[in-house]
């Protein structure tokens, strides 16, 4: 049997083939035409090709798959004896239009083409079944001009604008101010012009075979699935796996024949505020493309109820019954584009409506609670808990937990520079080029706003990171330094602008011609990479007043109240744990407060940084014997025993998983003269003696060298010092007079052979059972280990053997299984991604076929020996929601991410269980 590629739709539920299901196939449009049809709404029939056929038109060098032309055909018959039209017939010509639709909503990104069919003949037509000579003519030059545009252009340079430029002569020639006002003679006169223009560009004079008309249409519709902007727009919003796009043939209705006629867009709720009232814009006398072109100024749907003609008012009492029927029936709000003809409602479309992200999440709550939360007012209840959940993005509840720029000042300012989006939110203030000028300034007035711009960060300047209202790099991807630790804060962080010229030494950056110095004031947009000149007035996010400051009054305001609704059904649904990486009790009481149930990474290098530390851990790469450095540790020894009293107080009752010591030494080290000096005026020693040590920690491929429990077999005191820390701090605080429940997990990082394990856990059983017997405290700990190196996923039924739990470290686990350095990843990834050859960036969404393989292996493995292994990731893919669905799929016990994305992760495990 030959495959089906064609499906009618329309005039009776009998003829209409399919529904809202097969929206892979037939497109969204098609689908939602399809499934109104067969609900007997006002629907204008047609046929749709379907996303298969464009897949093999793309796949084929634009040839159409065999059968095609005849299904075309036959469809075509079957619409033309339906309306008793024919296409092109000079006495009753049937019009069709001829619109693209994805199974993914994709707007204004590929090509449509209306009143085809209209020839010279044709039009004549046109206006005696009409009566009206002017909506033919205005059809006519409206038919050249699309057709010109979007089948003729790509090949021509033929454009929209050729065709303006004569309309505004014309306009200017008869003293008309509007389209409108134009009369038939003068349209017809148009249309002459623009046949002129066509036959100048394409050297052929406008075709008038309507069938001839139609094929040209269909595969410009096709091709337009590949176009550079449809193709950008997939990019920028993570779309894949589409076949392609549909083509919906549908019989023209026509809004252009005066003033009981007319077209417009409505949405059931407002896009941009959630608000339940049905919002959308029209015009009389026009067609579609007149509103999305903004040629003339729409009149707001409202206006049709005050109407004086009773048709109109009519219209609007029938579309606002429609729309509550259409929202009720896919639950969730649409967005629909109608036309009116003679006072006649059709509808040409509708789809889930695109909208801002707290509009969103208050179109969730309000269908689930049947409440509105701003006002208490009643409303129709149209979803269960599990459908709110399921219509709400992790990216929607982001919105509401951070600050976000005033978005009529936003759209004012001027953008001088684009990276990627690496921390959340929106921060302004003055620039600043060092860390300590950063800290320096917010020590002198703590209201200071700065924002750090550096070429890159390292773990020295968190310091100025932390008192940065915002940080910006040149350099860097979005696993950089820069971006995991400002994610962690919930910090407003933009990596990899390399349109920015940093020069420290002069303390200015320059974008182009333009120099910006320090003291200039810029912002950034966290959430869309983009840098503006100036400040821009923020507004605050009540969600993080509410959690993270504790205020009373923030905790009554309706967004907060949204956001405890929706964190609240979450925790209902999901099945999974989620954590929080935090390494200090502040980072710890922020996730807590967002819902973290535990730490699954404390990342115990960033705690030798506070205060004079970094001295302590200098003196202790510079000693020369295990004396040496056993008595450098001492010092450290007791300033992370305390870091860990706080935090296990912090989490009271909670899982912390700690990471003993995993970056290379040379990341504690000065690599600049004059602070080698310093060090050695510090520590008593030589200068020279400093430098030599520091050429000798120098490693050409340093991610991949001396790091994780390389160093900890190294300098097994390391270690030791580590151990004691933590389990000193646990029976410390469990023999409080409040005594606090703790359960260390003590991990080993970057094992790649079982043996580095056991000679580890060794040396930290030794350490902790001796600790827990002198001090005769009641601590159960665990040992276990971060499975980062692929060799250890391969062998992760020896590594079970001794390990209790596995935490997947997917940053590294990702750079090594690609080859990938995720610090230089930014000079190559964008073209990689704009080429194709990776859909995504898989250090922000996690490598399922590769990367994935390895994580549900070591699962599998590890529990093949160990049956209660506990499994879980620590990445930064752990605040990924779709990674979190592989995550909970893989059977990993919990996912653990920066506080702030801990309410994002709670929606996706939430989701993934009802997905189930």
């Amino acid at each position: 049997m030959a495959k089906k590629y064609v499906y009618f739709y329309g005039l009776s539920e009998e003829q209409t083939e399919g529904d809202r299901s097969m929206k892979a196939i037939l497109g969204g449009k098609g689908a939602n035409l399809a499934e109104m049809s067969n609900a007997g709404l006002p629907v204008p029939p047609g046929f749709t090709l379907s996303t298969e056929a464009c897949k093999y038109y793309s796949e084929h060098g634009g040839k159409y798959p065999q059968g095609l032309e005849k299904e075309i055909r036959a469809h075509l018959d079957q619409l033309e004896k339906g309306m008793g039209k024919k296409l092109g017939d000079p006495d009753n010509p049937l019009l069709v239009s001829v619109r693209s639709g994805a199974a993914i909503s994709m707007p204004g990104m590929m090509d449509t083409v209306l009143n085809l069919g209209l020839n010279d003949k044709s039009v004549q037509g046109f206006i005696k079944q009409t009566g009206s000579e002017r909506a033919g003519w205005d059809c006519y030059r409206r038919f050249i001009d699309m057709f010109g545009d979007v089948v003729m252009g790509p090949y021509t340079g033929l454009k929209h604008e050729h065709f303006e430029h004569e309309i505004e002569k014309l306009k200017k020639k008869y003293g008309a101010k509007e389209d409108t006002d134009l009369t038939a003679e003068q349209l017809k006169e148009l249309v002459g012009i623009y046949k002129k223009v066509y036959q100048d560009k394409v050297k052929k004079p406008f075709p008038q075979d309507p069938e001839q008309q139609l094929d040209l249409s269909i595969r410009a519709v096709f091709g337009s699935w590949d176009s550079d902007r449809a193709v950008k727009y997939r990019q920028i919003n993570k779309i894949s796996g589409l076949l392609g796009t549909a083509v919906n043939v549908c019989t023209m209705v026509f809004g252009n024949m005066g003033d009981d006629c007319g077209t417009g867009v409505a949405f059931t709720r407002d896009p941009s505020t959630g608000e339940s009232v049905a919002y959308g814009d029209y015009l009389k006398n026009a067609q579609g493309e007149d509103v999305v072109a903004g040629i003339r100024t729409p009149k707001h749907m409202n206006d049709m109820a005050k109407d004086k003609s009773p048709a109109w008012r009519k219209t609007h009492k029938e579309l606002i019954q429609i729309m509550k029927r259409l929202e009720k029936h896919y639950k969730h709000p649409q967005d629909i584009e109608f036309t009116v003809e003679r006072g006649k409602l059709w509808l040409l479309q509708t789809r889930n409506a695109k909208r801002t992200g707290i509009a969103g999440v208050r179109w969730a709550v309000e269908m689930a609670t049947g409440k509105d939360v701003f006002t208490g007012k009643k409303q129709t209840k149209i979803l269960s808990q599990k459908d709110a959940l399921m219509n709400v993005g992790g990216s929607d509840l982001e919105q509401l937990l951070f600050p976000v720029f005033d978005m009529k000042e936003e759209k004012k300012a001027n953008v001088i520079a684009e990276g990627l989006p690496a921390g959340p939110g929106a921060a302004s203030g003055t620039i600043v080029f060092d860390a300590d000028d950063a800290e320096a300034a917010v020590e002198k007035d703590k209201n200071a706003r700065v924002i750090l711009v550096r070429r890159d960060t390292s773990p020295e300047d968190v310091g100025g990171m932390w008192a940065a209202r915002g940080v910006l790099t040149s350099t860097g991807g979005m696993t950089s330094h820069a971006a995991v630790v400002a994610r962690g804060w919930g910090k407003c962080c933009i990596c990899g602008a390399s349109a920015l010229n940093i020069d420290y030494k002069k303390k200015q950056v320059t974008v182009g011609k333009k120099v910006y110095k320090e003291g200039d004031s810029i912002s950034l947009n966290g959430s869309t990479g983009k840098v503006y000149e100036g400040e821009i007035p923020l507004q605050s996010s009540p969600v993080v007043e509410a959690v993270i400051g504790g205020k009373a009054a923030a905790k009554k305001h309706p967004y907060y109240r949204m956001y405890e609704m929706l964190s609240g059904w979450s925790d209902t649904h999901r099945k999974m744990k989620v954590r929080t990486n935090a390494d200090a009790p502040k980072d710890a009481a922020a996730a807590k407060g967002f819902g973290a149930e535990g730490i699954g990474l404390c990342r115990t290098e960033h705690m030798f940084f506070e205060g004079d530390r970094i001295w302590s851990i200098r003196e202790f790469i510079l000693a020369e014997d295990r004396e040496g450095r056993e008595k450098a540790l001492k010092d450290l020894l007791k300033h992370q025993q305390k870091d860990f009293e706080g935090i296990f107080k912090e989490m009271d009752g909670l899982p912390v998983t700690v990471r003993l010591l995993d970056p290379p030494l040379h990341e504690f080290v000065p690599h600049e003269k004059k602070e080698q000096q310093e060090m050695a005026r510090r520590l008593g020693v030589s200068a020279r003696k400093v430098a030599d040590r520091v050429r000798q920690l120098h490693e050409f491929n340093p991610m991949l060298g001396h790091r994780g429990c390389r160093l900890s077999i190294t300098y097994p005191e390391l270690c030791v010092m580590q151990t004691k820390a933590i389990i000193g701090a646990a029976c410390k605080v469990s023999k409080l007079k409040n005594a606090v429940k703790v359960h260390p997990e003590i991990m080993v990082p970057l094992v790649g052979s079982k043996t580095e394990l056991d000679y580890l856990e060794n040396v930290i059983r030794t350490t902790a059972d001796e600790i827990i017997e002198r001090t005769g405290a009641k601590v159960k700990y665990m040992v276990g280990t971060m499975i980062e190196v692929p060799r250890a996923a391969l062998t992760a039924d020896q590594i079970a053997d001794r390990a209790e739990f596995f935490s997947f470290g997917t940053n590294d686990l990702t750079q090594m299984t690609f080859g990938f350095s995720r610090d230089d990843v930014g000079t190559f990834l964008p073209e990689y991604t704009n080429r194709k050859i990776l859909d995504v960036d898989p250090f922000q969404h996690l490598d399922q076929e590769g990367v994935g393989q390895l994580v549900k292996m070591g699962v599998e493995r590890g529990r093949s020996v160990r049956g209660d292994l506990k499994c879980g990731i620590c990445g930064e893919h752990g605040g990924d929601p779709d990674s979190v669905r592989f995550c909970y799929e893989s059977g990993l016990d919990y996912v653990s991410c920066s506080p702030y994305r801990v309410p994002i992760a709670r929606l996706a495990a939430a989701q993934a269980a009802i997905e189930e």
